[in-house]
């Protein structure tokens, strides 16, 4: 079926000087903006509304967090979002707990994420190697710490 469409393309003389468009993805882009109040919100949800390739919406003031599907750029949406409210807007750095391996490890706990959310150690290169390490690398690394009670007692 690809070459045959590709014999198709080559002959077809009515479209040669035409550029064919590449079709964005559906895509989910999670910002997080601070909102104080329903204003706020307001402003924050008008603000992506009507751009181009929008599907839809969703705020959720609790958590700060602005979820916008539809076939869209993320940096074109992040940007937008800062340029139209004048707010502070970053994509969101969250995923649930379940997902890294070790949630409490130093650079993936935030005190300032929502609850049951810790920041995304496995796609961060900043985080610290703890957070991404194999359960084997945290037994050795344990099994000498004077923090874990079941420790080697030769040290």
């Amino acid at each position: 079926m690809g070459l045959l469409s590709e014999v198709y393309e080559f002959c077809d003389c009515s479209r040669s000087h035409e550029k064919l468009k590449k079709y964005k993805q559906l895509q989910t882009v999670e910002i997080k903006v601070r909102m104080d109040c329903e204003g706020c919100e307001r402003i924050v949800k008008k603000s992506v509304q009507g751009m181009k390739g929008v599907t839809q919406v969703e705020v959720d003031r609790k958590l700060s967090k602005l979820t916008v599907i539809g076939y869209v750029d993320p940096n074109k949406v992040l940007h937008r979002v800062r340029h139209r409210t004048g707010k502070k807007a970053d994509l969101w750095p969250y995923v649930p707990y379940d997902v890294v391996p070790h949630p409490y490890a130093p650079e993936a706990y935030d005190k300032k994420a929502p609850p049951g959310y810790v920041r995304n150690v496995l796609e961060d290169p900043e985080a610290s190697a703890i957070a991404r390490a194999s359960s084997t690398e945290v037994k050795y690394t344990t099994a000498f710490s004077d923090d874990n009670p079941n420790a080697c007692v030769l040290m």
